[in-house]
């Protein structure tokens, strides 16, 4: 079984006018029995904030759950810590389509 890789999002969305000053964090790590673990942070900015931890069999699927929860964040108007846009590479895209392509072929 592959090791998974450590990879992590911060994401903040701040409104003045809606007094909304939010944060969200995606973080990738591996688990003692060779599996990944996705562990999700949000709350507002300056809280600790409420921790959710999903665990995965598969790096495959680890890494689907966190594109897809980045993605859904960004349409929501979540952008980097500090403003700082990271450029979308082939390899996601690329990773995007295969885990569309894996949830239309999975057996029911």
């Amino acid at each position: 079984m592959l090791i998974p890789k450590t990879r992590s999002a911060h994401l903040h969305r701040i409104d003045d006018a809606r007094n909304m000053a939010r944060f969200y964090s995606l973080t990738i790590q591996p688990t003692l029995f060779g599996g990944a673990s996705l562990v999700r942070n949000w709350g507002r900015i300056g809280t600790k904030g409420q921790i959710k931890i999903e665990t995965f069999d598969e790096p495959q699927d680890v890494d689907c759950a966190f594109i897809r929860l980045e993605r859904v964040k960004r349409r929501r108007g979540y952008v980097d810590l500090g403003n700082a846009r990271l450029a979308t590479t082939r390899a996601a895209a690329a990773k995007t389509m295969s885990c569309r392509l894996r949830r239309s072929v999975a057996p029911a």
